[in-house]
């Protein structure tokens, strides 16, 4: 993750104040970037009254002329609400850098709703919370190299990034690791039930699944060697893990996930048909 000093970037609202936003919000301040320079918009009250608990930063019921000053304006509303929202935004940002990560709008939609071009769709996940997210990007043409930057600034606070080249590469982002943490949980309440059907702890089962998902993973990042290759020296003939994945090749376990995968693309692509312009 970044340790960029962000003292000096300009001011940011925020569309909408869930946990998304609020992981961005809290990933901001702590690289230092002043509270004064940070407001949202979030209609439900008891959410803006926990924003301004816990971050001490301006949270607004509703759009108004204070969201001029902002240069960068964060989209992290519903899809099914993002054009009312805009409507009442657009306005007060026209000169200013939008970034959606709302799931599925595509940005031809955001920038007919806005009359603004500049803008960049994000596609977090929610290991973002914990500064662990992995998260796509794509910036339309009319966006700087600077501006870019400053996605990339914002980004950064909660994980790792990618850029696509290709709108629609969003979607497979979406369907791989936006959604993605779902199915890591999925296999994790798998192996719990398991553990414990063989005889384990329920919270000792948990413990060695999150410990093995976690130490795999880094050892995939840290080696440079591809899964396979990783999962081919674990694997001895005739061994256990070599039982374990000969059942799950004759349930055909891979093609089914893969096929997940390729549902939550469908998706992804439908909710931009669905809520888009």
């Amino acid at each position: 993750m970044s340790t960029t000093d962000l003292s000096q970037f300009p001011a940011i609202a925020f569309i909408g104040g869930g946990n998304m936003a609020s992981a961005i919000i809290g990933g901001l301040i702590r690289q230092g970037l002043p509270k004064d320079r940070i407001q949202v918009v979030e209609p439900y009250e008891p959410q803006r009254q926990t924003l301004q608990q816990q971050f001490g930063i301006t949270a607004l019921p509703a759009a108004d002329s204070s969201l001029a000053q902002a240069q960068v304006v964060v989209w992290a509303v519903k899809p099914q609400t993002f054009a009312q929202a805009a409507a009442a935004v657009a306005n007060h940002s026209r000169h200013a850098l939008h970034l959606s990560v709302a799931a599925g709008i595509r940005s031809d939609s955001i920038a007919q709703w806005l009359g603004n071009d500049q803008i960049v769709r994000a596609m977090p996940n929610t290991p973002a919370l914990v500064g662990q997210g992995m998260t796509g990007l794509f910036a339309r043409p009319q966006v700087s190299a600077a501006q870019q930057q400053l996605a990339e600034q914002i980004i950064t606070t909660t994980g790792q990034l990618v850029w696509v080249q290709q709108e629609s590469q969003l979607d497979a982002v979406t369907a791989l690791s936006g959604s993605g943490p779902a199915y890591v949980f999925y296999f994790l309440e798998a192996m719990q039930q398991a553990g414990v059907e063989m005889g384990l702890p329920a919270e000792q089962a948990l413990q060695l699944a999150i410990g093995t998902f976690s130490g795999a993973s880094a050892l995939a990042a840290q080696s440079g060697e591809a899964p396979a290759v990783l999962r081919e020296r674990v694997t001895s003939k005739g061994g256990t893990t070599f039982a374990a994945l000969e059942h799950m090749r004759g349930a055909d376990i891979a093609a089914h996930f893969i096929g997940a995968m390729h549902a939550a693309e469908r998706r992804a692509k439908a909710l931009g048909d669905e809520f888009g312009g």
